[in-house]
């Protein structure tokens, strides 16, 4: 598979972990589009959203409370912003599921 964030997961091209558990990682985008940009992504190679609901839900709670505590971690108390794009109108360019945490800016309601 040449799945650029498999990669990531199995150390075979740098990146800036900020979190790392046996499900999850967490690591700063590097194209950020606010101040705090991480991604987080399962370490299972998940397609999509709709592949993560028909496999398990547990791991969609793990990835929310990994956000949670980097939003904590990072002093996100103002706000922040997740994101997930699926498929090619949404914008997803790397075809493995990964939810964008933004923050330590003011956003408009726009997109």
């Amino acid at each position: 598979m040449d799945c650029l964030f498999c990669k990531i997961v199995n150390k075979e091209i740098p990146a800036d972990v900020v979190y790392e558990d046996k499900e999850v990682i967490a690591f700063k985008d590097i194209n950020p589009q606010a101040p705090i940009h991480i991604l987080v992504i399962p370490k299972e190679h998940i397609f999509s959203l709709d592949e993560l609901v028909k496999k398990s839900h547990k791991v969609t709670s793990h990835i929310f409370d990994v956000i949670y505590k980097l939003a904590d971690e990072y002093k996100l108390e103002r706000g922040f912003r997740v994101i997930t794009n699926y498929g090619e109108d949404a914008g997803q360019t790397v075809k493995h599921l990964h939810f964008h945490l933004l923050g330590g800016k003011h956003f408009s309601e726009s997109f």
